[in-house]
């Protein structure tokens, strides 16, 4: 009996198929040109005027010293990970009250990482659920007179968020993905949420090129700083797969 069992055994592993290979990792990067408006009211620090605006993407351009925006993305099996990073410089001259001439800058910085599930993979729709954090940086100067008065002031704050993913194939080199995240109140701003659609079109076996709209918002309030502003605007972005 012991030698039949044996035997059986042996036959099963030579018929048994192999054990499935672990997913290897897939990544992508893409670096992003973002026609963003701006909007809202910021008081960079105490004691400095509030400044409410409501800017076209040729107004913001105007002002614009430096933008930087590139998101990542990253999958091995149903485990997803995502990160996006923001940055913008600006700065614009005039005269304050009394008719002095005054310029002012101002710095952004905005960096949302993520990781989560892959909920759905089913008929060319794929779901992903996801939790992380979105770090600010806020940094603001104004100079009057030629520097005779100056001022400036900093902040830091993160904002944990949730997430939702979804990435729909249209067509053998069409798809579309619609990105919503949330921040999670009280605990940095009082609000943060983040909205992205694309269209994306497979130019080549790595490379993707991407049309579409992103809004960010956000309301931080605290001391003698306020920031309410909303982001928003087309965007077109290139897309690398390895």
């Amino acid at each position: 009996m012991t030698k039949a069992l044996a035997v059986l055994a042996a036959v099963l592993a030579c018929t048994a198929p192999p054990p499935a290979p672990a997913q290897e990792w897939r990544a992508q990067v893409t670096p992003y040109v973002w026609a963003t408006g701006l909007g809202g009211d910021i008081t960079p620090f105490t004691g400095a005027p509030t400044l409410s605006f409501e800017k076209s993407f040729s107004d913001v351009l105007e002002d614009l010293d430096a933008a930087f925006f590139l998101s990542a993305y990253a999958r091995r099996d149903r485990f997803v990970l995502l990160g996006d990073l923001s940055y913008a410089a600006s700065s614009k001259s005039g005269l304050v009250p009394r008719g002095l001439p005054a310029e002012a800058e101002l710095r952004q910085r905005s960096l949302t990482v993520a990781a989560g599930w892959r909920a759905i993979d089913s008929g060319g729709l794929a779901l992903d659920v996801l939790g992380g954090l979105r770090a600010w940086t806020i940094k603001a100067e104004i100079s009057v007179a030629g520097g005779a008065i100056s001022r400036s002031g900093d902040k830091d704050f993160v904002d944990p968020v949730v997430a939702l993913r979804a990435n729909y194939a249209l067509a053998p080199r069409w798809s579309a993905i619609a990105y919503i995240d949330h921040g999670v109140t009280g605990i940095g701003s009082d609000k943060t949420t983040q909205v992205l659609a694309t269209v994306n079109y497979q130019m080549a076996e790595r490379a993707y090129l991407s049309l579409g709209y992103r809004r960010l918002d956000v309301d931080y309030r605290s001391g003698g700083t306020r920031v309410d502003a909303t982001m928003a605007g087309p965007l077109l972005g290139l897309t690398w797969r390895f």
